[in-house]
């Protein structure tokens, strides 16, 4: 099968026959493979877009400009559907050989007749593995308190563990002769008289009260909420309901969304469930999307992708789509916190992120308020509350606060740091008296994008990697044992790290090209080392890591490295001062903490110095969700941190430039 590729005309995918199906005015219909999905479609919309439209996400890390080379799709002729045409446009990202198969950019092919599409595995974003929780720490509330405000301390202890959304049982006196207090202020005495003072509610609880307390015999279930400072009376049943109960707790990543369903009665994590963020067609990184989000209609398509991730989620986990046993109406779900970087939080809120990335680098705000879960179009209890994890800056989230909450750097003399690396690495040093942090822009290198094999964590992707030698071929191991399909971020550093360790490359990365070795060979990006030949692989392309990759990735673990060092002599610490080492998130879970220490990726210290955090985000969500103390806490970590700004900083890029070799100079 030929695909001529000319600009501005309409091309045939295959050479014989007339389109099976009839293409109704401007619409044409595609068909992706192999969920057998159909989409009704524009003529003229992209494949990218039309895969947009039916809920099926081709990984994109450029956005859809047509640079990344990531959003191949295979077109696929039918008994009924023999003559798409499509209109494309040159590009040196397809070999000719790649067009002869019918391979094409997504993002560049303009549908103009019904297709029939296969997205390969490789270009499929949202198939992997997704952290779903983190290191769990145990709810001790009380210890270590006293720097917060008395009310707190007193309010926390009336609630018991005082969740975000907390059920009372009230069985109250009704009025009499003697006792004409109206049913509101009856509700408040009860209150009252167990410790609760500053409270608030709305107009449609009011508006049925009383008929709600005479049908139930004066015994209700009211609902409190912490609200900006005040208590809420949320929601008011009758009867006895306190004992039903839920909140979800939510990790809102650039690439994946996590949520655990709580019962906030017994403390307890029914399940928990994630799904890549929807987001991703739209970008890789931060930055893409936050100038997706300027463009006509962008934000509303950002924020409409989150909140569809979030709330397919909690549809899941209360239909026990996980297997816990237990099915949960939406209404009892009373409370959600999300945790995010900022990017993530302003879009989540339906708020223009452009400032985040325009110098002073100001967002909108750092502490979202607590509001109605239905104003950001999370689907729980119409009544029910949405908080979201404090920030510090354009780039130190919610996610980092949640996440201090589960290490213990907060709570001791002795420095830590805490390391954070996703596209953005974000790092934080200090102890329960101080914090400092920054943020270094690493890329979604250790993602696999942006490099040519790369890929993320899916069934196949080459994980582990072991070289004997120059002329013996590699050992790898891959997730799940699926044939070799890619290679992602933990695999990245394990061959840059072997590489180096058999002298195939050397300090400054360069790949020898005197070796005289079957598995270095001249690619279109200069030298390229095979990992794996093209018959051992489930797409039947050789497995590869070229001379750009390599430079590609000593960028980024130069700026981790870099922001990790700066952030020290800032500080006036030396490595040997610091006696943890948190690493966090997906990739980091991943990380052989020798080979990342060995290429210069993280600090020379011993390894018992590393501990994994995991998902440090979404324990520290759910940790807010259970606890008012916790709440204030991470309040807390968020103002006591002292953002550093390493864009304008001589140190680091004298860092950089330093970290730019193997392990570095």
């Amino acid at each position: 099968m030929l695909i001529s590729v000319i600009p501005a005309r309409l091309n045939d995918f295959s050479r014989s026959g007339r389109c099976g199906c009839i293409c109704i005015m401007n619409k044409v219909q595609i068909t992706f493979l192999p969920s057998n999905r159909k989409v009704e479609v524009e003529r003229g919309t992209t494949i990218l877009d039309a895969a947009r439209q039916a809920d099926l996400h081709i990984q994109s890390v450029c956005g859809g400009d047509g640079v990344c080379g990531k959003c191949r799709v295979k077109l696929i002729p039918s008994e009924s559907v023999t003559n798409g045409k499509i209109e494309t446009t040159p590009t040196g990202l397809l070999t000719p050989e790649e067009l002869d198969e019918g391979i094409v950019l997504a993002c560049e092919a303009k549908v103009f007749d019904n297709i029939q599409v296969e997205i390969p595995l490789e270009s499929r974003a949202d198939e992997g593995e997704i952290l779903l929780g983190a290191v769990k720490k145990r709810l001790d509330i009380y210890s270590g308190v006293e720097e917060l405000a008395p009310d707190i301390i007193h309010e926390a202890k009336i609630l018991e563990h005082s969740p975000l959304s907390t059920k009372i049982f009230l069985k109250l006196p009704p009025p009499t002769l003697e006792d004409t207090i109206s049913d509101l202020e009856r509700i408040y005495r009860a209150l009252k008289k167990i410790g609760i003072t500053k409270i608030q509610t709305g107009l449609a609880n009011i508006k049925g009260l009383g008929k709600l307390l005479r049908d139930n015999n004066w015994q209700i279930t009211v609902t409190l909420g912490k609200r900006n400072g005040t208590t809420e009376l949320v929601l008011m049943e009758g009867g006895d309901t306190s004992k039903v109960n839920y909140g979800v707790a939510v990790d809102i990543g650039t690439t994946t969304v996590v949520a655990h369903l709580i019962d906030l009665v017994s403390e307890e994590t029914i399940c928990s469930m994630g799904s890549f963020n929807k987001q991703i067609t739209y970008g890789d990184d931060v930055i893409s999307r936050i100038i997706f989000a300027s463009e006509k209609e962008g934000l509303e398509k950002l924020h409409l992708a989150v909140t569809d991730n979030i709330n397919s989620l909690i549809s899941s986990l209360a239909k026990d789509y996980c297997g816990c046993g237990r099915i949960v109406k939406l209404d009892d779900i009373t409370a959600v916190v999300c945790a995010g970087n900022p990017t993530m939080t302003h879009l989540l809120m339906n708020i223009d992120p452009t400032y985040l990335r325009k110098e002073p680098y100001v967002p909108i705000t750092n502490e979202m308020p607590v509001i109605r879960a239905a104003e950001a179009g999370i689907r729980i209890n119409p009544r029910g509350l949405l908080d979201c994890a404090a920030g510090v800056s354009s780039y130190i989230g919610g996610d980092i606060s949640a996440g201090l909450l589960v290490s213990d750097i907060t709570e001791k003399s002795d420095v830590a740091m805490y390391i954070d690396m996703g596209t953005n690495g974000e790092l934080v040093l200090g102890n329960k008296d101080w914090l400092a942090c920054c943020a270094c822009s690493i890329g979604p290198a250790f993602e696999g994008s942006g490099i040519k094999c790369g890929t993320r964590a899916v069934k196949g992707a080459i994980q582990k990697v072991k070289i004997k030698d120059v002329h013996t071929p590699a050992e790898v191991d891959t997730i799940q044992n699926e044939p070799p399909l890619g290679i992602c971020g933990s695999g990245l550093i394990e061959i840059i790290s072997e590489l180096l360790k058999a002298k195939i490359i050397n300090k400054a990365g360069k790949i020898s090209d005197g070796l005289n070795s079957k598995f270095i060979r001249q690619g279109n990006e200069g030298l390229e080392y095979v990992i794996v030949t093209k018959d051992k692989t489930a797409t039947g392309r050789a497995i590869i890591i070229s001379q750009a990759d390599i430079d590609h990735i000593i960028r980024s673990k130069a700026a981790v490295y870099a922001g990790i060092a700066t952030l020290l002599k800032r500080m006036g610490y030396a490595i040997s001062d610091v006696t943890k080492f948190y690493i966090a998130g997906g990739f980091g879970s991943h990380l052989d903490i020798e080979k990342s220490i060995a290429i210069g990726l993280l600090p020379d210290a011993p390894v018992d110095k590393f501990q994994y955090i995991g998902n440090g985000s979404v324990e520290g969500a759910r940790m807010i969700l259970l606890s008012y103390i916790a709440m204030e806490r991470a309040r807390r970590i968020a103002d006591k941190m002292t953002y550093v700004e390493l864009s304008t900083d001589n140190t680091f890029n004298e860092e950089f430039v330093a970290a730019m070799f193997l392990p570095h100079t």
